[in-house]
C-alpha cells in the first residue's frame, strides 16, 4: 500500500469546501470522504462481499411520464444479491434531500448514505 501522505495526486476546492480528488489510479472524486469510501467498497470487493461496482450511476427521475431531473449515485453495487445504491454525502442539499424522495418514490429505492 503507498505512503498515507501520497494517496492523493492532486486537490481542487468546491464551493462546499470540498476538495476534489485524483486517486494514483486516475479514478477522479468530488471529496476525499468520497474517495476514501471507494477504497473500502473496493475492498470489500476484493473480498468477495460486494460485486458489480459501479461509479456515477445515473437515474432518470419521470413523473407521469414527465422527465423532473437525473440523479447521478456515486456507488452503485450487488450486497447479498440485492442492489444498493450509495451516496457519500459531508452536507445534505435541499436539492439532494429532494432527489432522495423521489428515487423512493419513483424506483422503490432508498438511497444508502455514507
Amino acid at each position: 500500500m503507498p505512503n498515507q501522505r501520497n494517496i492523493y495526486a492532486r486537490s481542487t476546492r468546491s464551493k462546499f469546501k470540498n476538495k476534489k480528488v485524483t486517486l494514483e489510479c486516475g479514478t477522479k472524486f468530488d471529496s476525499r470522504k468520497e474517495a476514501r469510501r471507494y477504497k473500502e467498497i473496493k475492498l470489500l470487493e476484493r473480498a468477495g462481499v460486494v460485486k458489480d461496482l459501479q461509479l456515477q450511476v445515473p437515474f432518470q427521475i419521470e413523473v407521469n411520464g414527465m422527465s423532473i431531473c437525473k440523479y447521478v449515485a456515486d456507488f452503485v453495487y450487488n450486497e447479498e444479491g440485492a442492489q444498493v445504491v450509495e451516496d457519500t454525502k459531508g452536507f445534505l442539499t435541499p436539492e439532494y434531500k429532494l432527489k432522495k424522495k423521489l428515487m423512493r418514490a419513483c424506483h422503490g429505492i432508498e438511497i444508502l448514505e455514507t
